[in-house]
């Protein structure tokens, strides 16, 4: 398995790279000997539907958690943050490397990625590392920190360790081992933080996992505002619960045409099993599932399993003590939101000279079912949705999980200053909170490239 090129790049010294390296050798009395790198990303559409098997279209932004990494002969792996509200960690190299699911610290989203890599060469005992991560990354803000710190941790352990991975098996690897964490995602956040190339938004597809560059419209900017909720997916189940309606109703669907239900089938299995269109598909939800949330008893019936079954074989662990699943709403939400990215790709394809305002109001639809099928919205996202339209959006939805989080705005590159300062003074003023995160809450990004190790030329 070859290293890809650009996985490996000699930078000149940038003014954060000089700051990281000077507090290395403050605390640690010695420099680093490289760097890593692994970006956030904003989703411009394609919300939940990863996990369901269909293609999303993010792009990496710059904003990234940033390692500086040296090696030890002393059996151990230490952890430091820049930020003084993460404590230190440490773990033996050759131990087990435990993860707590019930008290999510950040140095468990870092051992995720160590666990991956460990695992992946069965690695007895790992490489002894003195590491200090820097994140710009606004946390639990739905651009993908925790994913970030997950892959910059396995690309480093890679490193490190003097193994090879091409950037598509660090992706998936890095997937997989998140979910050591209890989170039960897809695979987005991954790849893009690994496949993405600056200046280019992606198209992601899985099974297998490819990507294309998506060309956005040069007189389009996208900007990031953050409603100041924070939603820690591993700390609740609404994401996971998400999974799991998504997962019966796959199940439900399969039932109703005959399809071989010992499988593990997604949605997207289920229409290519079909070899449906997605109206097809809309119209089967239409056709087999009810309005009204399912109940325990009711999916044991039609899926002929015990309620043993349903709680062990499609429940998760947070999960269980859930009564009632909104089957249709979720898989509704679902193929029309795999049908927008489509169309949103074809768009950009296009380039026509209405594009800015076509983009907006897939953008527009993909919130509203957000927020009214998949039910992942909150007060505040809305709040600031409505502003960042009545403020000249084009289209603006949430990003991300959800239930805080950021929103995402397309805005004409023309009217991008008007347009911060009117979401500034009525979303983030009038409120001290808000006024006071502001700086990191609202900006403009560009696409930005993917994950990368750094030797200082």
């Amino acid at each position: 398995m070859a290293n890809p090129p650009k996985l490996k790049t000699a930078v000149t010294a940038s003014e954060r790279l000089k700051n990281l390296r000077n507090t290395f050798g403050t605390r640690f009395g010695e420099a680093p000997v490289f760097y890593a790198c692994a970006p956030g990303r904003v989703n411009l559409i394609g919300e939940h539907i990863d996990y369901c098997g269909y293609a999303v279209l993010p792009m990496a932004i710059e904003q990234n958690i940033l390692t500086a990494v040296s090696m030890n002969n002393t059996n151990t792996i230490r952890l430091a943050n820049t930020n003084p509200n993460y404590k230190d960690f440490a773990l033996s190299c050759s131990g087990d490397i435990a993860i707590d699911r019930d008290n999510p610290q950040w140095h468990n989203y870092f051992l995720c990625g160590l666990k991956g890599i460990k695992e992946t060469f069965g690695i007895t005992r790992l490489t002894g590392m003195t590491c200090i991560v820097d994140g710009t990354i606004p946390p639990n803000a739905g651009l993908s920190s925790s994913s970030a710190l997950v892959c910059c941790a396995g690309l480093l352990a890679m490193e490190a360790n003097k193994k090879s991975l091409s950037k598509v098996e660090l992706a998936e690897i890095c997937a997989k081992s998140e979910r050591y964490i209890g989170t039960e995602g897809g695979g987005m956040d991954h790849s893009i933080s690994f496949l993405a190339e600056r200046g280019t938004a992606k198209l992601i597809e899985f099974q297998p996992l490819q990507t294309t560059s998506v060309k956005l419209p040069d007189a389009a900017a996208f900007v990031i505002s953050n409603c100041c909720v924070e939603m820690n997916k591993a700390t609740s189940s609404h994401f996971n619960i998400r999974v799991v309606e998504c997962l019966i109703a796959a199940k439900m669907l399969a039932r109703a045409v005959n399809l071989d239900l010992s499988r593990a089938l997604t949605l997207a299995q289920v229409q290519t099993e079909l070899n449906a269109s997605l109206d097809e598909m809309l119209a089967l939800v239409e056709e087999v599932l009810h309005y009204e949330p399912y109940s325990r008893e009711e999916i044991c019936k039609v899926l002929g399993i015990t309620a043993e079954q349903l709680s062990t074989d499609l429940l998760s662990a947070n999960t269980q003590h859930v009564t009632h699943f909104k089957l249709y709403h979720r898989a509704k939400h679902v193929y029309s939101e795999a049908a927008r990215v489509l169309q949103f790709k074809s768009v950009c394809d296009s380039d026509f000279p209405e594009s800015i305002q076509l983009l907006g109001e897939l953008m527009n639809q993909s919130h509203e079912s957000c927020r009214d099928l998949y039910e992942c919205s909150c007060p505040e996202l809305e709040q600031l949705v409505e502003i960042c339209l009545r403020s000249g959006a084009m289209g603006s939805r949430l990003t991300g999980a959800g239930w805080g989080g950021c929103a995402v705005s397309l805005i004409p590159s023309d009217s991008v200053d008007y347009f911060l300062q009117a979401v500034r003074g009525a979303y983030y003023l009038p409120d001290p909170h808000r006024a006071a995160m502001e700086k990191q809450s609202l900006f403009v990004s560009k696409p930005s490239g993917g994950a990368a190790i750094f030797l200082e030329e």
